[in-house]
């Protein structure tokens, strides 16, 4: 592949997108038709692997309860991962908070505005400071989500392999090689970068692009030879693992449950959780003799992750008083207190299903 762009075809590409997304893009989510940085940054976050549908609500929540970077900084951490509960990818949040106290702390609160510097603070990486910066800032920067390297590859018909480092280099190049001149100004560098988000999530989809309503479809050199399922191109599949853990539910007559905190790293690290046991006979030797026999199992079930199938064994056990489990680290939580602490998504489910906690 060419380290630049030559072809005369691809110089309107900018103008092209940017004239698209004004009257076709997406113009009515709750982060946009802004340049407060704070709300870009937290958008950015929260739909990393996650869908525009579910961030919504999570995004008016949050931004509800924590509307300024300085409030995010001054709250707790339960409180974040509370607000957070559910979404997944819990680092994305722990690295928000981290951030926020270093915005505040290190810049006055005031967001870099470059790209280079912004993706030295915990969990922006490049694309994520660019969509930042140029949407906020109009800096001249490209952005390069994995929306928006469908789009390229299918444009530009890249066969270079994105699972190896230098090949996804090559591609930043070229995709700054496409971003507005200077002469657009600031507010067409922020619709291009919207713009090329939204014909990744809209119309260029993986499985089915809907090339009749793109406004880059003459310039696209694999729907001139029908060979957009080709693209982008990644050898490197990632291999799935599973493991089985069993959760010990135990619940005392007020209803309160024995909750501890995950410890870091490992799976749901920093969250409030049902103690976790790598096999059946770890859990009842953690508990006094005189409870093993009324551990009751419950039905098992898949949680799927990433990379990985967790397959879940809660064992359930009522306990007459609020009694300490001194075999378990963690305390009794009473049932108003689970909706404000930051739960996995499958403890969250196991209680809602119980009709303990709120759905």
């Amino acid at each position: 592949m060419p380290k630049t762009l030559s072809d005369k075809r691809m110089s309107g590409v900018a103008e092209k997108v940017v004239r698209w997304q004004t009257s076709h893009g997406r113009n009515s989510l709750p982060w946009q038709n802004t340049q407060d940085p704070y709300r870009v940054w937290l958008s950015e976050i929260m739909l990393q692997q996650t869908q525009v549908a579910t961030v919504r609500d999570y995004f008016e929540r949050f931004t509800h309860r924590l509307p300024t970077v300085a409030d995010l900084a001054q709250a707790g951490a339960d409180e974040v991962m509370g607000l957070w509960s559910g979404l997944g990818y819990y680092s994305r949040a722990r690295n928000l908070h981290r951030c926020a106290q270093i915005v505040m702390q290190q810049y006055g609160g005031q967001f870099p505005q470059q790209a280079a510097l912004l993706q030295t603070l915990p969990g922006i990486g490049r694309s994520t400071a660019a969509a930042i910066t140029s949407l906020c800032f109009g800096e001249r920067v490209a952005i390069l989500d994995a929306n928006v390297k469908r789009v390229l590859t299918r444009l530009l018909a890249f066969e270079g392999d994105l699972a190896q480092a230098a090949q996804e280099r090559a591609l930043w190049v070229l995709a700054q090689d496409l971003v507005p001149d200077e002469q657009a100004g600031a507010k067409a560098m922020a619709r291009y970068t919207q713009g090329m988000m939204d014909l990744g999530a809209t119309v260029c989809l993986a499985r089915k692009p809907q090339c009749g309503q793109c406004p880059l479809q003459t310039d696209c050199r694999a729907q001139a030879a029908g060979t957009m399922q080709n693209f982008p191109v990644r050898t490197r599949k990632l291999k799935r693992s599973s493991q089985s853990l069993w959760l010990l539910w135990a619940q005392d007559a007020s209803g309160a449950v024995w909750l501890q905190r995950r410890p870091a790293p490992g799976v749901w690290a920093g969250l409030h959780c049902l103690p976790v046991f790598e096999g059946e006979a770890q859990l009842r030797d953690a508990l006094p003799a005189t409870t093993r026999n009324s551990l009751q199992p419950l039905e098992s079930f898949v949680h799927v992750l990433t990379h990985k199938d967790l397959h879940l064994h809660p064992m359930y056990v009522r306990l007459t008083a609020a009694r300490r489990l001194p075999g378990i680290q963690g305390a009794w939580l009473a049932k108003h207190d689970w909706p404000a602490l930051g739960l996995p998504a499958p403890v969250r489910k196991l209680l809602e299903t119980a009709g303990l906690l709120k759905a």
